[in-house]
């Protein structure tokens, strides 16, 4: 089984336009996701950490990539395969409630 980075991107607005029934069966599906191992997390406040030629740690609150959206959360899942990532995050809130989901191969060197 392999393994995927999932990160969740979505607002406030989204989610509040989104049925409640709809809200509801997502977040019943990532309880059912953590049950069955994956871990998944709220994304907190971002800092960028650099260390140019290791010589100094230099940290910038604020996060480094931009987006329309702001990131929502995190996960990490195992399935057999990509399509199998994308149909579990598929029906995950920020997919369901006006958001994106990236989901990204976590090659582990051996």
């Amino acid at each position: 089984m392999a393994k995927f980075v999932t990160i969740g991107y979505g607002d406030r607005e989204g989610y509040d336009r989104t049925p409640a029934t709809v809200r509801d069966a997502a977040h019943a599906h990532d309880a059912k996701l953590q049950k069955a191992g994956a871990l998944m997390g709220i994304a907190g406040a971002p800092v960028q950490v650099r260390n140019p030629g290791a010589a100094r740690v230099e940290t910038a609150e604020g996060s480094f990539m931009t987006s329309p959206l702001p990131v929502a959360g995190f996960a990490i899942i195992d399935a057999d395969d990509l399509a199998q990532a994308v149909d579990m995050v598929s029906r995950t809130p920020c997919a369901v409630a006006h958001g994106v989901v990236e989901v990204w191969p976590l090659e582990q060197p051996s």
